[in-house]
């Protein structure tokens, strides 16, 4: 028997579609119902259906006076506010295909984005890092405002295969890799709706991280809209410390974040009383048994874990229908057709250790990488798409995960490729060789440490100096040692993981 999980297809995406007039479609029957509220100690800032989807569709009117056409690209480096999503959907809902960033990036490693992309804009906010002069129009936040009140735009119907978005991740080659996703892949997100979340229109989900994270975004945003539910965000500045309190005032059904945010809340707070809370929602990294344990102990709830990537977002999770046993990732969500398979690309038996890949014909998986077909190809073999994470099958279908079988780092919850990191310190002057890994400091805890060899020590602050003038603050190293020699291969190329053992 090969490890092979094939449920059935899901059910095709309407022939004429728009992401963002999906994700909105509740403000014709729910107009009054809140869709989000920013939520702050002293209050909450909130927004109807028929609100949200006014803004949105004011915008999509806005961009396309401002000269834009239907297909252009548009870079988004705006804050941690509710005009990162409305932005997003507005730019959607008129055919134009928009690239969220974080705000943690410099404005160096932007730059570098800029000339991948050719975007015909950024969307800008004067606090958020960015190019000088990124040689395009930019559309400041008092413009993008502005174009709130402006009429509706009609939403821009067509094919769902068409590109509708772009999302950047760290690649293996060192450089951020641009993801392209059609429209269709917010409609293969349903899939997610009963094997992941068991959402409903009545849930208030509460999501921990920033608007401008694409976890966020589908999880957070995107999902509860789709149905007619609560979406709550924490306003900019709100701490780990306070997110029970939140939960709690607020009747929040769910909670979403990463490992880490669950074992911050809990660092803070032996046990927690939230009535209202039905369900965990953990992504981003490898959650622990200790931190699920120590939830459950301190809610009385279950924490559900899922696997996803930028390719293909979620398809592998725990669910309250369908929870993983101990040591597994869960299931494939139904609808999903998921392998593990060799180094070839053929299914192995079941039980037996592989790679874990998903299927070409799989609705959420990507277009492509931007401006790279080979690396594209790369990733697929016969009908597989290959994760380069390992694990293996049982008979159940479920799943568990044996960790990465490349050199990518997790910082809380972000996958870094070292290379990255590495390329950083190589500029310095005083560095001649340069590697970097994440350990384990301790249990839960995970950070980037950098190698370098050289002719003399570089003091830790002028290295710390140096990364947070060319790197996302969760892409810095925590850590700086330099070495007489790197750990190589018999061929001279830089062993990884021997490092993590000189810590």
């Amino acid at each position: 028997m090969t490890a092979i999980f094939d449920s059935g297809a899901s059910a095709p995406c309407p022939s004429l579609f728009n992401m963002a007039a999906y994700v909105l479609a509740h403000a014709d029957d729910l107009p009054d119902k809140i869709a989000l509220s920013v939520l702050s100690v002293g209050g909450a800032d909130r927004w109807s259906y028929a609100r949200l989807a006014a803004a949105v569709r004011g915008t999509g009117t806005g961009l396309l006076r401002a000269g834009f056409q239907p297909g252009d690209i548009l870079m988004m480096r705006l804050g941690n506010t509710v005009e990162f999503p409305i932005a997003y959907l507005g730019a959607i809902a008129v055919g134009l295909v928009p690239v969220p960033t974080s705000s943690q990036l410099t404005a160096a490693e932007v730059e570098k984005m800029v000339a991948a992309l050719g975007p015909a804009g950024v969307l800008h906010d004067a606090e958020v890092p960015c190019p000088t002069d990124p040689g395009v129009p930019v559309i400041d936040t008092d413009a993008l405002q502005a174009m709130r009140d402006l009429p509706p735009c009609d939403y821009a119907m067509g094919d769902p295969e068409r590109l509708a978005y772009i999302v950047f991740t760290s690649g293996t080659s060192g450089m951020p890799r641009a993801v392209c996703h059609a429209h269709r892949a917010i409609w293969a997100r349903r899939m997610m709706h009963e094997g992941w979340y068991d959402l409903n229109r009545d849930d208030r989900l509460l999501h921990a991280g920033a608007f401008n994270w694409t976890f966020t975004l589908g999880t957070g945003l995107m999902d509860p809209w789709s149905v007619g539910a609560t979406a709550l965000i924490p306003a900019q500045g709100v701490g780990p410390e306070t997110l029970p309190l939140l939960l709690k005032r607020h009747d929040a059904t769910i909670f979403a974040a990463a490992p880490g945010v669950y074992r911050k809340v809990l660092n803070h707070h032996e046990q927690l009383d939230l009535p209202r809370l039905r369900h965990g929602l953990a992504a981003g990294e490898k959650l622990s048994d200790s931190i699920r344990q120590h939830w459950n102990d301190a809610t009385g709830t279950r924490i559900y874990e899922a696997y996803g990537m930028s390719e293909c977002s979620t398809f592998i999770s725990g669910s309250p229908l369908h929870p993983s046993r101990p040591g597994m990732l869960g299931q494939p969500q139904m609808g999903r057709r998921v392998a593990i398979v060799d180094d070839a690309g053929q299914p192995v038996p079941m039980g037996a250790p592989g790679t874990i890949a998903v299927s070409t014909r799989d609705p959420g998986l990507m277009l492509g990488y931007l401006g790279a077909e080979e690396e594209t190809a790369a990733r697929i073999k016969g009908e597989w798409f290959i994760t380069g994470d390992q694990g293996h099958m049982d008979e159940d279908g479920q799943i568990a995960y044996h960790g990465r079988d490349d050199d990518m780092m997790n910082a809380g919850g972000y996958r870094v490729s070292p290379l990255e990191v590495e390329a950083a310190l190589l500029a310095h002057p005083g560095i001649i060789e340069a590697g970097a890994t994440d350990i384990e400091v301790k249990e839960n805890v995970r950070l980037i440490a950098a190698f370098y060899t050289g002719p003399a020590d570089i003091p830790e602050a002028e290295l710390r100096a140096w990364c947070a003038e060319r790197l996302a603050r969760y892409k810095q190293p925590r850590l700086f040692r330099r070495l007489d020699a790197m750990p190589t291969n018999p061929n001279g190329k830089l062993q990884r993981k021997s490092l993590k053992e000189l810590v």
